[in-house]
């Protein structure tokens, strides 16, 4: 192995240290004062690092494991990524030789952009990964990286090393010649360290390409049916600067197939999910490959994913917790795999009901409850696709006493059956904030009834003991006037409202009225907001594939589509004018924003087609309303918090009241 280790002051095999005028030989640096991480000098002696010489040759050739060698930064510079996010190559000095194909992984961007890591900086590298390009060259990710000493505190290049050539070790020196019955890194020169490592230490030290899944064994060879083998690697260690690969995964999440249609033609894709022992990742299906892979691929089964590219995952749209995703191509090979009963099924981490309260809106979330309660159907026509989409409310309650509504929509929710209570898990639910909190299954999530996994065992015992006869406290309730149970109430007509004066006072006032949408301004509608979680300001296009934000003062390679829909609803009485948010936006035409975003930029007539749709149907609106002064002019302003289908049943109950009441007062 190749350890990183400080050289003991002055002792015997040390070189000397540096001093003012420059880098001794060999490949030892002295470091003055405390060296990061090894604790403190004795008796007032300077901490050495030692490079990891003969570490760039070992984890080229893969002879030998590398743990944690300590290498020299010697230069780096930006290459060019298009729209994503930047990279970095790096020419690296082991003492000995010097390789200029290392390659930053972005999650260690943070260290260039906050002046850690720069020349001449002395680091450790804790993971990395080797892959091999179509030219034969080999470049080295490095995924975890530890910088030891900063470059401005290390006065020159370590040693003298020389260029690393393919084929002839450390730049065609010859290396100490081996006793007999020892290895050639058991000669110990600077850096290296003698003895085979246990795979537990081997796997811990370097979870690259070398760790291989497959059978119970560990086997990093696995047999096709066809009876070649192939080599596998863990999910984790893909990045898009491999070229070919194979992965043995569990398909967890299989979305329906979805088309589109603008200038440029049509098209169509689905995606799945997978995971493997390492990690998950997303995957995308585009027209031929639809037609090939969507009636092969079955959810739960373990298939052999082969080639296809990767590119920098968008996490707007996916809960995966990957920053890649795989795109089919025209190479990529699906086999089914039927040996893999150690590969994990769905991956959880969930969030406690009662925490959904601080989580951000538009997140992502992993929930799990038993179902108490659900409402019937309703059903939302889309005109452009000219089909009904099923829509569904469930209460789930978890332990923490709290409930929270989660929305069904298509095939979930007409196929749900919560008459006895099931467990419900949802992977990547998306959080709502209107009404207190509430929860929507997406297209990218997963839903389980009655889970396999210890968390729905305990919740099923915790509730049939104790938990369905708790008082519980909804989550999604109370805000703006909702009732514990989540049903609306002060129900008014569009002129009572008026005529009663709502919002002219301090504050706002909320009432919920049913009203029919009869006309939609669509012009600026729409605009492309900052992607992080807690900003919704709009972007500026800066016309060079980068988004900024001014007021998180960052740019970014992408952005999010947010609504503001201004509609005229009217019931039988008057119209009313009412500003519609993201979620209302969505409730009333059927569509999430993502969605509709791009089809405003690729197919306006079927843009126009979605917002004429809308119009002349019904829904109840929860309306808050408030006097708002501006250049000294005050307006009523009103605003749609919450829409939902209308509940027929409860609505014909009110008005059979009211006409009661009416006949009474009358009589």
């Amino acid at each position: 192995m190749l350890p990183a280790c400080p050289a003991r002051g002055g002792g015997g095999g040390s070189r000397a240290a540096l001093g003012p005028m420059g880098s001794a030989g060999g490949g030892t640096w002295r470091a003055r004062g405390k060296a990061p991480g090894r604790g403190r000098s004795g008796g007032g002696m300077a901490a050495a690092w030692r490079l990891s010489e003969g570490s760039i040759a070992a984890l080229l050739l893969q002879t030998e494991p590398v743990e944690r060698p300590v290498l020299q930064l010697i230069t780096i510079r930006p290459i060019s990524t298009g729209n994503g996010p930047p990279r970095y190559r790096m020419l690296m000095s082991d003492g000995v030789n010097t390789l200029s194909s290392f390659m930053l992984a972005t999650q260690l961007n943070p260290l260039v952009d906050d002046q850690s890591l720069t020349a001449n900086a002395i680091c450790q590298i804790n993971r990395f990964i080797v892959n091999t390009l179509k030219d034969g060259r080999r470049v080295v990710v490095l995924m975890e990286m530890e910088v030891l000493q900063p470059g401005h505190a290390v006065p020159a290049k370590i040693g003298n090393p020389v260029p690393y050539t393919e084929g002839t070790g450390q730049a065609g020196r010859q290396p100490p010649a081996p006793g007999p019955t020892t290895s050639p890194f058991q000669s110990k020169p600077a850096g290296l360290q003698s003895g085979a490592p246990d795979a537990g230490s081997l796997a811990k030290a370097y979870p690259g390409p070398s760790k291989r899944l497959g059978n119970a064994g560990s086997s990093g060879i696995l047999s096709t049916p066809g009876g070649s083998q192939v080599k596998v690697v863990p999910i984790a260690s893909l990045n898009p600067y491999q070229s070919k690969w194979t992965i043995c995964a569990r398909v967890t999440q299989k979305g329906q197939i979805r088309t589109w249609s603008n200038s440029r033609g049509e098209g169509k894709l689905f995606s799945i999910e997978m995971v493997d022992e390492s990690g998950e990742i997303r995957a995308t299906a585009f027209n031929d490959q639809v037609d090939k892979f969507f009636p092969l691929l079955e959810l739960n089964k373990v298939y052999y994913f082969s080639k296809g590219s990767l590119k920098t995952a968008n996490k707007q749209y996916s809960s995966v917790k990957n920053d890649y995703e795989i795109t089919f191509s025209n190479e990529t090979s699906v086999v089914p795999c039927e040996d893999a009963e150690h590969l994990p099924s769905v991956q959880f981490d969930f969030v406690a009901i009662g925490n959904l309260e601080s989580a951000s809106k538009d997140s992502l979330v992993d929930v799990i409850g038993v179902c108490k309660s659900y409402e019937d159907t309703q059903k939302v026509t889309i005109k452009s696709s000219n089909r009904e989409v099923f829509k569904r409310e469930l209460h789930l309650l978890d332990t923490s006493g709290k409930t929270v509504t989660v929305t069904l929509w298509g095939v979930d929710a007409e196929k749900f059956d919560g008459s006895r209570q099931p467990v419900v898990a949802i992977r990547g639910a998306r959080v709502s904030d209107f009404g207190g909190r509430s929860l929507s299954v997406v297209s990218s999530s997963t839903l389980l009834v009655n889970p396999d996994c210890p968390q729905a065992f305990k919740l099923r015992g915790w509730f049939d003991s104790e938990g369905q006869h708790l008082e519980s406290v909804s989550i999604s309730s109370g805000r703006g006037g909702l009732a514990a149970g989540g049903s609306n109430t002060n129900w008014k007509t569009l002129q009572e409202a008026k005529s009663e004066n709502l919002g002219q006072g301090d504050k706002a006032d909320y009432f919920s009225c049913v009203g029919t949408v009869v006309y939609l301004r669509k012009e600026n509608c729409m605009y492309q907001a900052c992607p992080t979680q807690d900003c919704n300001k709009k972007v500026i296009d800066e016309q060079n594939g980068l988004f900024r934000c001014e007021k998180c003062d960052r740019e970014f390679p992408n952005f999010k589509y947010r609504m503001i829909l201004s509609a005229n609803i009217a019931d039988f009485q008057d119209n009313q004018w009412v500003t519609c948010f993201q979620e209302s936006a969505e409730a009333i035409l059927g569509q999430n924003a993502a969605y509709l975003g791009e089809l405003k930029e690729k197919n306006e007539h079927a843009f126009d087609e979605v917002i004429q749709s809308a119009n002349f149907t019904s829904h109840e609106f929860r309306i808050r309303v408030k006097l708002e002064t501006f250049n000294d002019e005050s307006r009523l302003k009103a605003t749609a918090v919450e829409v939902k289908p209308i509940n027929h049943k409860e609505y014909c109950q009110r008005l059979i009241l009211n006409i009661r009441r009416n006949a009474a007062r009358l009589g």
